[in-house]
C-alpha cells in the first residue's frame, strides 16, 4: 500500500481499540509532523490535549454523549482539538515578516473566534493525516458537550473544543462496511 491510500482511501474511523499502548514519543512525532500544515498567517490557533489518564477518562466522559462512552473509555488516547480564541497575540512569533497582521484578526472577537475555529478544524486533519502516516487509527467525533468540556479542561483560558478524536490502534476486525461518497459531478464544478 502506498501512503495515499493508506491515509485516504484505506483509512477508517474507529469505534473499537485494541490494548496496544500509543507511546508517548509517537504523539510528539504526531504533532511535530502536523504543525507544518498551513493556516491563514500561519495563526496555529489548535491547541491539543492528549487525555490518557482513567482520571482524565472519567473527566472527559462526563460529557461525552451516550453513544460515544464505551469507545472513548477503550480508546488509549483521546485527543481535544481545541482552539486559542486569543491566537492573534502570538502573530508576532508565527508571522515574524509581519508581526502587525496580528491587527488583522484581533479587531473582532466574532471574526477572531471565526477564523480561530477555521484554521483548528484545518489543524485537526493534519492531525487526523499525520496520525495514519504513523500507523494509528482514528475515531474522530463530534458527539460531546462542547461548554462542559470546555469547563472540565480549559478553565481560565481562551481555549474553546472544536472536536475529540479517539487515536490508538483500532480492531479492523470490527470495522462495518464503508458508507458511500458523492462522485465528483455530484458535488463539484469546474468553471
Amino acid at each position: 500500500m502506498n501512503k495515499i491510500e493508506d491515509i485516504f482511501i484505506h483509512g477508517r474511523s474507529h469505534n473499537d481499540w485494541t490494548s496496544k499502548e500509543v507511546p508517548e514519543n509517537l504523539l510528539h512525532e504526531l504533532y511535530d509532523i502536523m504543525k507544518w500544515g498551513p493556516t491563514s498567517a500561519n495563526c496555529s490557533p489548535a491547541r491539543i490535549v492528549f487525555i490518557k489518564t482513567n482520571e482524565a477518562k472519567e473527566k472527559l466522559i462526563k460529557h461525552v454523549i451516550e453513544s460515544n462512552i464505551e469507545k472513548t473509555l477503550s480508546a488509549p488516547i483521546t485527543a481535544i482539538i481545541a482552539y486559542d480564541k486569543k491566537f492573534y497575540n502570538h502573530i508576532p512569533k508565527l508571522f515574524p515578516h509581519n508581526p502587525e497582521a496580528k491587527d488583522w484578526f484581533s479587531w473582532s472577537e466574532e471574526f477572531a473566534e471565526m477564523t480561530a475555529f477555521r484554521n483548528s478544524s484545518l489543524q485537526g486533519a493534519y492531525f487526523i493525516i499525520a496520525a495514519r502516516l504513523l500507523g494509528l487509527d482514528c475515531g474522530p467525533m463530534s458527539g460531546f458537550d462542547n461548554e462542559g468540556l470546555d469547563e472540565e479542561f480549559f478553565t481560565d483560558t481562551e481555549f474553546k473544543s472544536n472536536f475529540i478524536c479517539n487515536l490508538g490502534y483500532g480492531d479492523h476486525s470490527k470495522l462495518f462496511q464503508r458508507s458511500p461518497r458523492f462522485d465528483f459531478d455530484e458535488i463539484c464544478k469546474i468553471l
